[in-house]
């Protein structure tokens, strides 16, 4: 019984110490400065104008 204590205990610290290296392991700095200053819709897409539904 206390081995699958034991080892359920190994899994959860393996599990938490993946979730903390891929959340906060990251740049020294944070993010590059200007990474996240466009809009998702924005970025790199252009919108065609007209109304939606109309065929000319």
């Amino acid at each position: 019984m206390t081995v699958i204590l034991l080892e359920a205990l190994a899994a959860l610290i393996i599990l938490l110490l993946i979730v903390w290296w891929t959340m906060f392991s990251g740049r020294k700095k944070g993010e590059l400065p200007g990474q996240h200053d466009e809009r998702p819709d924005e970025a790199g897409t252009q919108r065609r104008g007209g109304k939606v539904g109309s065929d000319s």
